[in-house]
């Protein structure tokens, strides 16, 4: 994949501390970046993904549902019996 350049301003203290962590991690202050860059775009894809599952999920179980989770429990517990 091609790369492409991009200029970016910062504060002249964070500039500071990205360039000495690039120089302790041993890689370019643009290697950094990009890194930076994938896991804030990758964490943002992840809440994402979790907002959808809250809203597919927050209406909670219907009837039937609770009427098989009610057995669930009824038959775990059966199964338990006199293990604890």
């Amino acid at each position: 994949m091609a790369n492409i350049k991009t200029a970016v301003s910062l504060k002249e203290s964070l500039f500071k501390q990205v360039d000495a962590l690039a120089r302790k991690l041993n890689v370019t202050r643009s290697r950094l970046f990009a890194l930076a860059l994938e896991d804030f775009v990758r964490y943002h894809e992840i809440q994402q993904l979790l907002d959808k599952i809250n809203q597919a999920y927050q209406d909670g179980p219907d009837p039937n549902e609770q009427r098989l989770l009610r057995e669930m429990r009824r038959h775990q517990r059966k199964l338990l019996e006199g293990q604890w």
